[in-house]
């Protein structure tokens, strides 16, 4: 009998995907031995609000361009193409119940560990998934009922200083994949229109 495919999902705008979403990709399927990290785009954050994205394809081309190299990441779009609203909950079943031999996990920041109790049904999803909670600073604390593991890390990419870059006319390139810096800057977004 073969050991279960280890999948995590790692949800969020990418707006824009930047190395230090890689990069904590990278440190999660080295520390947690996964398969695959399925990068996952959301429609629009529901923490996010009144934040405008790119387009949803936009923003799809630029993970598989940050990802195209790394043949454990895929792009999976089921938030995009899924019944709305779509809750990670939700999501989380839906995936596991499709490939039920799989062990999940779902991948996030200490911020969201920290706000996962304001979500809805954390504990539907704690039910389907172990927890991978990246510690930028002070160790996450254990929830009763939710598995959890702390990956230890940091990346000085932000997405929102690289939204203002691009507004500012000065690309912060030294953040992002090439070929994503490339589609910023051919499809102007972020950018001022004239």
């Amino acid at each position: 009998m073969s050991e279960r495919k280890r999948i995590a999902l790692f949800g969020g705008t990418f707006d824009p995907v930047h190395l230090g979403h890689v990069h904590m990709a990278r440190l999660a399927k080295e520390a947690a031995e996964l398969d695959e990290v399925r990068f996952m785009p959301c429609r629009i954050s529901p923490h996010k609000i009144g934040h405008a994205a790119a387009p949803a394809e936009d923003r799809v081309e630029m993970l598989r361009l940050a990802t195209k190299d790394l043949p454990w990441a895929m792009v999976e779009q089921y938030e995009l193409t899924g019944p709305e609203p779509s809750f990670s909950y939700l999501t989380a079943e839906t995936l596991a119940a499709r490939e039920p031999d799989a062990e999940w996990f779902w991948l996030m920041g200490g911020d969201q560990w920290e706000a996962l109790p304001r979500w809805r049904h954390p504990e539907r999803l704690a039910a389907v998934v172990t927890f991978l909670v990246l510690a930028r600073g002070e160790t996450p604390r254990p929830r009763a009922g939710f598995r959890m593991r702390v990956i230890s890390g940091d990346h000085p990419a932000s997405a929102t200083a690289i939204r203002s870059s691009c507004r500012s006319g000065a690309l912060v390139r030294a953040w992002l994949a090439p070929e994503v810096a490339d589609f910023l800057e051919r499809k102007r977004l972020y950018c001022p229109h004239s």
